[in-house]
């Protein structure tokens, strides 16, 4: 990936879950299916189908393209729902009925420790705002293990998380330098990218080779 190039919306999930996960897939280009993914495919496979409908006063608009030029950032959400809003009046004297723009992103497990989906979310939703220069207040995450809807405030805090996401994966990819591995075992089991990274293998290879430039140091002084 070139550092001018959108970075995909959902490279940051990967970011937040693990740094050197974007990386292997964004910039090394390496992917591996496990059962996490192929769930997660054979969702998204029902879900993202382009089209729209109208329920309820609810707009509904599947798999929408998105983009920010401001962050430099691209994809497509699962499903944005335009929630209607306070009537309007344009520069002819029309009244028109506002709408508030909601991302849904769909997942195929349960809600998670980490902030990863949120931030998928947020990023979706700084999107939007940027778009359609309405306000994005929320967004839904969807989980097909609950098959409940959880609503997600695009808080402040949120916010800067997302944005400085962004930023450091941009910092990687523009550096073309895949950051080292970390072992943490409950992210790592979970990881269909564990037997191409590795991090149990580099984290006893870096610590067999401090062990032994000690012991040559010391071996030096004697």
């Amino acid at each position: 990936m070139l550092p001018a190039d959108p970075i995909p919306i959902s490279a940051l999930q990967h970011a937040v879950y693990c740094l050197r996960q974007a990386a292997l897939i964004h910039l090394e280009r390496l992917w591996a299916e496990n059962r996490f993914t192929a769930e997660g495919d054979r969702l998204h496979a029902t879900v993202d189908l382009p089209g729209g409908r109208k329920a309820r006063g609810v707009r509904r608009e599947n798999a929408l393209p998105l983009a920010s030029a401001r962050l430099g950032i691209a994809g497509v959400a699962d499903l944005v729902e335009f929630l209607p809003g306070a009537s309007g009046t344009t520069a002819s004297g029309k009244t028109t009925d506002r709408e508030i723009p909601c991302p849904v992103e769909f997942k195929r497990g349960k809600p998670k420790l980490h902030r990863a989906d949120e931030v998928q979310l947020c990023a979706q939703g700084l999107c939007l705002e940027e778009m359609t220069g309405a306000a994005v207040p929320e967004g839904v995450l969807f989980y097909a293990a609950t098959r409940r809807r959880v609503a997600v405030p695009f808080d402040a805090g949120l916010r800067r998380l997302t944005e400085d996401t962004i930023e450091e994966l941009r910092g990687v990819l523009a550096s073309e330098t895949t950051p080292p591995a970390v072992y943490r075992a409950e992210r790592c089991r979970a990881c269909s990218l564990a037997e191409l990274c590795r991090p149990k293998l580099a984290g006893r290879a870096v610590a067999a080779w401090r062990d032994r430039m000690v012991r040559d140091l010391l071996a030096e002084g004697d």
